[in-house]
């Protein structure tokens, strides 16, 4: 197996897998989804809201507010010493106590680790008039996609690598001018593939060349995108994803053993 990195950004990583097949790629991207831990508020005790949102509204939304990850200082709870009793290692309170009139955001949640915080500071959560007050605490856990979506610490898909043969088609311009992603453009009064990771295999420039273009996927190459909705960067989620399988196969070979 390959992998060349295609493109990085803070929240987003696209890189090109070859040498391997589909099972595998939707077996990464499943892991990913369901198996990769992140930090969500898990349950919330509110003490007094007078706002216009009812307790279960607000507690919702607070548990869809992503938090910064710390997967070196935290356990899953089914995998902590206190086997899910609740230490330090497995889970980290919080609370909020505010009065309007304001917008309560994010960043008005005070975690006991500093460490951990809103990715979106200004989050909203509730409005409160003159005299209207919140007041509430809760816990945060390690969680996974398995459990709850909002443990899911990213949007995860991929393409077969697009492939795509020229023979000679007549009406080059229409043809490099109808494509949506731009892949096409005319050299020396010729059709090229210039941008080939961008091609969608939307078959219009086939149509349009009356079968003398062929666009097709890879059965053995893909491009896998991960964007994260930053709880924790690209490459630690992949990187994560890749030693739970790891663990899984080294688990399914111990029961083999057996």
């Amino acid at each position: 197996m390959e992998i060349k990195k295609l493109n990085e950004t803070k929240e987003k990583l696209v890189i090109l897998i070859k040498d391997t097949d589909h099972e595998f790629i939707n077996t990464l991207r499943r892991i990913i989804l369901t198996d990769v831990p992140t930090l969500a508020i898990k349950s919330v005790s509110i003490k007094k809201n007078n706002s216009n949102l009812f307790d279960e509204i607000i507690a919702h939304r607070l548990g869809l507010i992503p938090l910064v990850t710390d997967l070196k200082t935290y356990e899953l709870p089914e995998k902590c010493s206190c086997k899910g009793s609740g230490c330090a290692k497995c889970q980290l309170g919080f609370y909020i106590k505010t009065i309007g009139p304001k917008m309560v955001y994010a960043e008005d949640i005070v975690i006991q680790d500093p460490a951990i915080k809103p990715v979106q500071l200004k989050t909203p959560i509730v409005k409160l008039i003159d005299n209207q007050e919140l007041e509430l605490e809760g816990i945060i856990t390690l969680g996974n996609g398995k459990e709850h979506s909002k443990y899911t610490p990213a949007h995860i898909y991929y393409k077969g690598l697009p492939k795509i043969k020229i023979e000679n088609p007549k009406n080059i311009k229409i043809i490099e001018e109808s494509c949506p992603t731009n892949v096409f453009q005319i050299e020396d009064k010729k059709l090229r593939v210039k941008n080939l990771y961008d091609c969608i295999i939307c078959q219009k420039c086939a149509e349009l060349s009356e079968n003398k273009i062929s666009v097709f996927a890879s059965e053995k190459e893909f491009i896998f995108t991960i964007e994260s909705w930053g709880q924790l960067k690209p490459k630690e989620i992949l990187k994560e994803a890749i030693n739970i399988i790891n663990e899984k196969l080294l688990e399914l070979d111990n029961l083999i053993k057996k």
